[in-house]
């Protein structure tokens, strides 16, 4: 099994790495869905919790969460924009895990204008995604994870649909309290474009390490992302987040994302685009974590997770 994923994982990226596009589809993929994840910065791989969300960033992740565990998220985004998604854990034997999943993001009603500027009524657009994650553990420390998606997207009368797969692998040292991942998502593309022009779906490689302090509440996480485009600074592959675990329950996190900060700016100014913060309530049964961040020019998000082992 080890063999199987390893050899997958490194087939796919070769592949990807020469199959570069400059536009892609369904960008939603790319908003943070845990949001303890986002408080690190909004793109975390590495953290080990026991946190149903944290599959969405890497499927690997699946195997550190409980038995029959339910998950509903909920997002902030722009005005009229709704965004939410919900998963459910459970183990399979003694090794494996299995995870379904959803993501669904409605952009509200939309003006319909002609060229000449004259409006002629209203539309709507939406994305979904679903998903199912198989998680195993491949020995004492390492456990490797696949998702694969079903992609659609509607706006007015139009439609597209595409598939993608998230690959991921995780080596976690407890005695050391490290962990190191790499994941390859969005591996995968358009089976019906809105018209004869197929695009890419949103590829991302990315790489990270997480590192508690021994007699300190301080986790260090550092995440490079998008490394098969190297058309912007090393900085802005660069991710920094920080826990503060505060008890066995609760914890404090805050992160910064250079991109995010650089691509946010308006008259040199990001209006705080880049930094991020949160905090968590971690019980055995019941989870409640909430994180705040900005992923648009034009506002601010709040994003809720809410999640409860039956």
């Amino acid at each position: 099994m080890k063999k199987i994923i390893l050899a997958t994982f490194l087939a796919l990226l070769s592949y990807q790495i020469y199959a570069q596009e400059s536009q892609t589809d369904y960008n939603f993929l790319r908003l943070p869905v845990s949001a303890h994840a986002a408080a690190l910065g909004g793109d975390n791989i590495t953290i080990i919790e026991d946190d149903p969300t944290l599959v969405f960033s890497n499927p690997a992740l699946a195997s550190s969460v409980s038995d029959k565990t339910i998950n509903f998220n909920y997002m902030t985004y722009m005005e009229g924009t709704k965004t939410a998604s919900a998963s459910y854990i459970m183990a399979i034997r003694e090794r494996g895990t299995l995870g379904l999943s959803a993501q669904y993001m409605n952009y509200g009603d939309i003006k319909e204008v002609t060229d000449n500027n004259v409006e002629t009524g209203t539309f709507s657009a939406s994305d979904i995604s679903l998903a199912g994650t198989f998680a195993y553990e491949l020995g004492k420390h390492f456990a490797g994870g696949v998702t694969a998606k079903f992609i659609t997207s509607h706006i007015a009368g139009y439609n597209s649909i595409a598939m993608g797969v998230d690959i991921g692998i995780n080596y976690y040292n407890e005695n050391k309290d490290l962990s190191m991942s790499a994941v390859a998502k969005n591996l995968g593309g358009q089976l019906k474009a809105y018209n004869e022009e197929y695009e890419s779906i949103p590829f991302d490689l990315q790489a990270g390490i997480t590192k508690k302090l021994a007699n300190a509440p301080f986790r260090f996480s550092f995440t490079m992302v998008d490394l098969t485009h190297w058309d912007a600074s090393f900085i802005n592959h660069c991710v920094f987040g920080v826990d503060i675990i505060l008890s066995k329950t609760m914890y404090l996190a805050t992160g910064y994302n250079p991109r995010r900060n650089n691509e946010m700016k308006i008259e040199d100014s990001s209006h705080g685009a880049g930094w991020s913060f949160g905090g968590g309530l971690q019980l055995e049964r019941f989870k409640l974590q909430i994180a705040y961040g900005k992923y648009h020019i034009s506002s601010s998000s709040l994003l809720f997770n809410l999640s409860y082992n039956i």
